[in-house]
């Protein structure tokens, strides 16, 4: 079942509906970045260029968690490093 969210991005009010394994992947990407949940979706929309937004949260959280070791996922260390996903990153990362 998807669950929505709404936040305001670049000045208009969006929701986003994704499954609750993705929202729990990007809330550790925001985590992990040392950004609110907001913070963070607006920096994704503002990466995201023609893609729409659900594709970039979906391919985004897909690929970061591929990134990271198996723990870190499955609810190991959340500070594990973000990096060159959708053009979104986090400085410092660590990587795989």
């Amino acid at each position: 079942m998807l669950k929505k969210r709404s936040f305001l991005l670049a000045g208009h009010a969006t929701s986003v509906a994704l499954e609750p394994e993705f929202w729990a992947v990007l809330d550790r990407m925001a985590e992990a970045a040392g950004e609110s949940r907001a913070g963070f979706m607006a920096r994704l929309d503002a990466a995201r260029g023609r893609q729409p937004l659900a594709s970039t949260c979906r391919t985004t959280a897909l690929a970061w968690a591929l990134a990271q070791p198996a723990a870190s996922v499955d609810g190991g260390a959340a500070g594990a490093g973000v990096s060159g996903m959708s053009g979104v990153g986090t400085e410092g990362s660590s990587g795989a």
